[in-house]
Order: C-alpha cells, then structure tokens, then sequence
C-alpha cells in the first residue's frame, strides 16, 4: 500500500493546471502534489495541493495562484476561506486548488482521502510540462 501512495506518474498536466501549480510554486508553496481525480470523482477533474508556513503565506499563493490565472482569463467559480486562510480553496470546475496551512493540512489529509487517486509529479527539475512551458514562455 505504501509503494502507491508515493506512485507518481509524468502525465502531461493541463496548461492551466500547470500555471497554478507554478503560481504557487513561485510563492514557495510546500509539498506541492497533483491528483488526478478523473477517474475518481464527477464534481472535478484535478486537485492542486499544497501548504504554506503562515496564514499569511496561504494567502499569498492563493492570490499568486488567481493572479496567474487571471492572466489567462480564468476566475475561479468559488473562493472559500480566504479570510481564515487556515484552507484557502480555490474552485475552477475542472479543477480545485487547497492550500493548507501544515496543521490543517494534516487534520483533513486530502492525500489518504483520494488515495486511490493518480498522483502527477509537480515542483520538479524533471517536471517535463513544466520546463517545456518555461522554456516556451
């Protein structure tokens, strides 16, 4: 069970799901983690998943996030708990972005949640989709 938990995959992610991945990426977001909820779930496509150190830093990559995309022409649908920012979630239909502060990440534990979930690789030198788009850019 242990060896598909940490199961990752290099499937190409979706351009704007690989923007906001960068976007939190840029403000230093931890233990960044894409699942793949397609098979999974009817009411989304994709989770982005991470963890800031500080309220303040949650809603620092929130803002990064929606700022970035925004560039592209896409609002999220919903915003939830940004005052807090304890969980700041960001709803994009196709996909939601959650960004945790690390206690409250702990507590809900999307990651076991959807354990059955694909796993893409983010935040990583050999994150092909990735540099391609930085080299692209």
């Amino acid at each position: 069970m242990a060896k598909s938990e940490k199961r990752r995959t290099s499937t190409r992610l979706p351009p704007q799901i690989a923007c906001a991945a960068r976007a939190a990426d840029a403000r230093k977001a931890a233990d960044l983690v894409v699942l793949d909820l397609s098979k999974a779930a009817g009411f989304t496509d994709f989770f982005v998943i991470c963890s800031g150190g500080s309220a303040r830093q949650t809603r620092a990559i929130a803002d990064a996030v929606m700022e970035a995309l925004k560039q592209d022409g896409v609002k999220p649908a919903h915003v939830e708990g940004y005052d807090r920012a304890e969980w700041v979630l960001l709803d994009y239909f196709d996909f939601v972005v959650h960004i945790f502060t690390p206690e409250t990440r702990t507590f809900y534990d999307l990651e076991r949640l959807w354990g059955s979930a694909e796993r893409i690789a983010v935040g990583t030198p050999a994150d092909a989709p990735r540099a391609e788009r930085r080299a692209g850019s």
